[in-house]
Protein backbone atom coordinates (compact mmCIF):
# COMPACT_ATOMS: atom_id res chain seq x y z
CA UNK A 1 0.00 0.00 0.00
CA UNK A 2 1.33 3.45 -0.88
CA UNK A 3 0.13 6.86 0.16
CA UNK A 4 1.29 10.43 -0.01
CA UNK A 5 2.79 11.89 3.20
CA UNK A 6 0.12 13.58 5.32
CA UNK A 7 0.57 17.36 5.61
CA UNK A 8 -0.49 19.64 8.44
CA UNK A 9 -3.84 21.30 7.60
CA UNK A 10 -3.35 24.77 6.19
CA UNK A 11 0.35 24.26 5.51
CA UNK A 12 1.94 25.38 2.26
CA UNK A 13 5.55 24.92 1.20
CA UNK A 14 7.81 27.94 1.60
CA UNK A 15 11.51 28.65 1.31
CA UNK A 16 13.50 29.64 4.37
CA UNK A 17 16.76 29.31 6.21
CA UNK A 18 15.61 26.11 7.89
CA UNK A 19 14.28 24.47 4.75
CA UNK A 20 17.11 21.93 4.57
CA UNK A 21 16.35 20.87 8.15
CA UNK A 22 12.66 20.52 7.30
CA UNK A 23 13.52 18.48 4.20
CA UNK A 24 15.67 16.15 6.28
CA UNK A 25 12.86 15.67 8.80
CA UNK A 26 10.37 14.90 6.03
CA UNK A 27 12.73 12.25 4.64
CA UNK A 28 13.14 10.74 8.11
CA UNK A 29 9.36 10.48 8.53
CA UNK A 30 8.69 9.12 5.03
CA UNK A 31 8.25 5.44 5.92
CA UNK A 32 8.66 2.53 3.54
CA UNK A 33 5.45 0.48 3.10
CA UNK A 34 6.21 -3.24 3.50
CA UNK A 35 2.75 -4.81 3.52
CA UNK A 36 -0.80 -3.78 4.32
CA UNK A 37 -0.65 -1.89 7.65
CA UNK A 38 3.11 -2.53 8.04
CA UNK A 39 5.82 0.10 7.53
CA UNK A 40 9.57 0.40 8.04
CA UNK A 41 11.49 3.43 9.32
CA UNK A 42 15.19 4.23 9.52
CA UNK A 43 17.22 6.27 12.00
CA UNK A 44 19.65 9.06 11.03
CA UNK A 45 23.34 8.27 10.95
CA UNK A 46 24.28 9.91 14.24
CA UNK A 47 26.32 8.76 17.23
CA UNK A 48 23.44 7.98 19.59
CA UNK A 49 23.26 4.90 21.81
CA UNK A 50 19.48 4.75 21.46
CA UNK A 51 16.85 6.10 19.10
CA UNK A 52 15.49 9.55 19.95
CA UNK A 53 11.98 9.10 21.38
CA UNK A 54 10.50 11.90 19.30
CA UNK A 55 11.62 10.13 16.14
CA UNK A 56 9.78 6.93 17.08
CA UNK A 57 6.65 8.85 18.05
CA UNK A 58 6.71 10.84 14.81
CA UNK A 59 7.25 7.80 12.63
CA UNK A 60 4.52 5.88 14.45
CA UNK A 61 2.09 8.75 13.87
CA UNK A 62 2.99 8.78 10.16
CA UNK A 63 2.30 5.03 10.01
CA UNK A 64 -1.11 5.56 11.60
CA UNK A 65 -1.90 8.45 9.26
CA UNK A 66 -1.06 6.37 6.18
CA UNK A 67 -4.04 4.12 6.99
CA UNK A 68 -6.57 6.94 7.47
CA UNK A 69 -8.55 8.88 4.87
CA UNK A 70 -6.86 12.18 3.91
CA UNK A 71 -9.91 14.18 5.01
CA UNK A 72 -9.24 13.24 8.66
CA UNK A 73 -6.51 14.86 10.77
CA UNK A 74 -5.04 13.66 14.05
CA UNK A 75 -6.39 15.47 17.11
CA UNK A 76 -4.82 13.43 19.93
CA UNK A 77 -2.26 10.75 20.63
CA UNK A 78 -1.18 8.73 23.66
CA UNK A 79 1.99 6.66 23.75
CA UNK A 80 4.30 4.60 25.94
CA UNK A 81 8.02 4.03 25.63
CA UNK A 82 8.63 0.35 26.37
CA UNK A 83 12.34 -0.05 25.63
CA UNK A 84 15.29 1.78 24.05
CA UNK A 85 15.49 1.71 20.27
CA UNK A 86 18.57 0.51 18.37
CA UNK A 87 19.62 3.21 15.87
CA UNK A 88 21.64 0.67 13.84
CA UNK A 89 18.62 -1.32 12.60
CA UNK A 90 15.28 -0.37 11.01
CA UNK A 91 12.10 -0.05 13.08
CA UNK A 92 9.00 -1.93 11.92
CA UNK A 93 5.62 -0.29 12.59
CA UNK A 94 2.43 -2.37 12.59
CA UNK A 95 -0.93 -0.59 12.53
CA UNK A 96 -4.18 -1.94 13.98
CA UNK A 97 -7.29 -0.28 12.51
CA UNK A 98 -9.42 -0.22 15.65
CA UNK A 99 -12.31 1.91 14.38
CA UNK A 100 -13.55 3.90 11.40
CA UNK A 101 -16.71 5.81 12.35
CA UNK A 102 -18.55 8.62 10.62
CA UNK A 103 -16.40 11.30 12.28
CA UNK A 104 -13.51 9.57 14.04
CA UNK A 105 -10.90 6.93 13.19
CA UNK A 106 -8.81 5.19 15.88
CA UNK A 107 -5.45 3.54 15.22
CA UNK A 108 -2.98 1.63 17.40
CA UNK A 109 0.67 1.38 16.32
CA UNK A 110 3.37 -0.91 17.70
CA UNK A 111 7.04 -0.24 16.94
CA UNK A 112 9.13 -3.41 16.85
CA UNK A 113 12.87 -4.12 16.82
CA UNK A 114 14.64 -7.46 17.23
CA UNK A 115 11.23 -9.11 17.54
CA UNK A 116 10.22 -7.06 20.59
CA UNK A 117 7.95 -4.00 20.97
CA UNK A 118 9.81 -0.82 21.93
CA UNK A 119 6.94 1.68 21.67
CA UNK A 120 3.14 1.77 21.37
CA UNK A 121 0.92 4.63 20.24
CA UNK A 122 -2.82 5.18 20.02
CA UNK A 123 -4.06 8.05 17.87
CA UNK A 124 -7.48 9.46 17.06
CA UNK A 125 -8.25 11.19 13.75
CA UNK A 126 -11.27 13.42 13.13
CA UNK A 127 -13.18 14.66 10.11
CA UNK A 128 -12.94 18.47 10.00
CA UNK A 129 -15.95 19.96 11.82
CA UNK A 130 -17.06 23.31 13.19
CA UNK A 131 -18.22 24.11 16.69
CA UNK A 132 -17.47 26.15 19.80
CA UNK A 133 -14.00 27.66 19.96
CA UNK A 134 -12.02 29.13 22.87
CA UNK A 135 -8.46 29.01 24.23
CA UNK A 136 -6.19 30.24 27.00
CA UNK A 137 -4.23 33.33 25.90
CA UNK A 138 -0.60 33.04 24.92
CA UNK A 139 1.84 34.34 27.55
CA UNK A 140 3.15 37.87 26.99
CA UNK A 141 6.60 37.32 25.45
CA UNK A 142 8.94 39.35 23.22
CA UNK A 143 8.59 38.84 19.43
CA UNK A 144 10.96 36.12 18.14
CA UNK A 145 12.78 38.59 15.87
CA UNK A 146 13.96 40.53 18.94
CA UNK A 147 15.55 37.53 20.67
CA UNK A 148 19.32 36.85 20.42
CA UNK A 149 20.55 33.86 18.44
CA UNK A 150 22.25 30.95 20.20
CA UNK A 151 25.66 32.27 19.08
CA UNK A 152 24.89 35.74 20.45
CA UNK A 153 23.50 34.29 23.69
CA UNK A 154 26.63 32.23 24.29
CA UNK A 155 29.30 34.85 23.54
CA UNK A 156 31.80 34.87 26.37
CA UNK A 157 30.77 31.43 27.66
CA UNK A 158 32.10 27.92 26.87
CA UNK A 159 30.37 25.12 25.05
CA UNK A 160 28.75 23.83 28.30
CA UNK A 161 26.54 26.94 28.25
CA UNK A 162 25.34 26.12 24.73
CA UNK A 163 24.48 22.57 25.73
CA UNK A 164 22.67 23.79 28.84
CA UNK A 165 20.70 26.30 26.78
CA UNK A 166 19.75 23.62 24.24
CA UNK A 167 18.71 21.16 26.95
CA UNK A 168 16.24 23.71 28.29
CA UNK A 169 14.21 23.28 25.11
CA UNK A 170 13.17 19.78 26.18
CA UNK A 171 9.98 19.16 28.06
CA UNK A 172 11.38 17.15 30.98
CA UNK A 173 13.87 19.92 31.71
CA UNK A 174 10.98 21.75 33.37
CA UNK A 175 11.04 19.06 36.09
CA UNK A 176 14.73 19.60 36.81
CA UNK A 177 14.63 23.40 37.08
CA UNK A 178 12.42 23.09 40.17
CA UNK A 179 15.44 21.57 41.92
CA UNK A 180 18.24 23.60 40.35
CA UNK A 181 19.38 20.69 38.19
CA UNK A 182 20.32 20.45 34.51
CA UNK A 183 21.23 17.70 32.07
CA UNK A 184 24.90 17.65 31.12
CA UNK A 185 25.90 19.25 34.41
CA UNK A 186 24.26 17.22 37.20
CA UNK A 187 24.23 13.39 37.47
CA UNK A 188 20.62 12.97 36.35
CA UNK A 189 19.34 9.66 34.99
CA UNK A 190 16.14 10.04 32.99
CA UNK A 191 14.00 8.37 30.36
CA UNK A 192 10.60 9.15 28.86
CA UNK A 193 7.83 6.88 30.13
CA UNK A 194 4.83 8.16 28.20
CA UNK A 195 3.84 11.05 25.96
CA UNK A 196 0.47 12.54 25.06
CA UNK A 197 -0.44 15.36 22.69
CA UNK A 198 -3.61 17.18 21.67
CA UNK A 199 -3.63 19.18 18.45
CA UNK A 200 -6.07 22.08 18.66
CA UNK A 201 -5.60 24.21 15.53
CA UNK A 202 -3.83 24.08 12.13
CA UNK A 203 -0.16 25.10 12.14
CA UNK A 204 3.12 24.88 10.28
CA UNK A 205 5.86 22.91 12.01
CA UNK A 206 8.63 24.86 10.22
CA UNK A 207 7.56 28.26 11.57
CA UNK A 208 8.21 29.89 14.94
CA UNK A 209 6.17 28.71 17.91
CA UNK A 210 6.26 29.31 21.65
CA UNK A 211 6.70 26.26 23.87
CA UNK A 212 5.50 27.16 27.38
CA UNK A 213 6.62 24.35 29.72
CA UNK A 214 5.99 23.63 33.40
CA UNK A 215 6.10 20.76 35.89
CA UNK A 216 3.25 20.39 38.40
CA UNK A 217 4.66 17.40 40.28
CA UNK A 218 7.61 15.04 40.81
CA UNK A 219 7.73 12.07 43.20
CA UNK A 220 8.66 8.42 43.41
CA UNK A 221 11.48 8.75 40.89
CA UNK A 222 9.12 10.20 38.26
CA UNK A 223 8.47 13.72 37.03
CA UNK A 224 5.44 15.12 35.21
CA UNK A 225 5.85 17.91 32.65
CA UNK A 226 3.22 19.86 30.73
CA UNK A 227 3.58 22.12 27.72
CA UNK A 228 1.42 24.53 25.74
CA UNK A 229 2.40 25.43 22.17
CA UNK A 230 1.38 28.71 20.56
CA UNK A 231 1.82 30.00 17.01
CA UNK A 232 3.38 33.41 16.45
CA UNK A 233 -0.08 34.96 16.02
CA UNK A 234 -1.12 33.73 19.49
CA UNK A 235 -3.19 30.70 18.45
CA UNK A 236 -3.02 27.81 20.92
CA UNK A 237 -2.01 24.99 18.55
CA UNK A 238 -1.26 22.02 20.83
CA UNK A 239 -0.93 20.74 24.40
CA UNK A 240 1.60 18.17 25.61
CA UNK A 241 1.93 16.04 28.74
CA UNK A 242 4.87 13.75 29.44
CA UNK A 243 5.99 11.68 32.42
CA UNK A 244 9.59 10.61 32.75
CA UNK A 245 11.77 8.57 35.05
CA UNK A 246 13.90 11.09 36.95
CA UNK A 247 16.64 9.72 39.17
CA UNK A 248 19.30 11.79 40.90
CA UNK A 249 21.86 9.47 42.63
CA UNK A 250 22.62 11.98 45.40
CA UNK A 251 18.92 12.69 46.13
Amino acid sequence: MTAEPRTVPGAESTDGAGQSVVDGLVRLLDLEPIEENIFRGLSPNVSLQRVFGGQVAGQALVAAGRTVSQDRSVHSLHSYFIGPGDPAVPIVYTVDRLRDGRSFSIRRVTAVQHGEPIFVLSASFQLAQGGIDHQTPMPDVPPPESLPTIDERCQGYDHVCALTFASDLTLLESVLVHHGLAWGIDPVISASLDHAMWFHRPFRADEWFLYDMSSPSASGGRGLAMGQLYAKDGRHIASVVQEGMMRVPSA
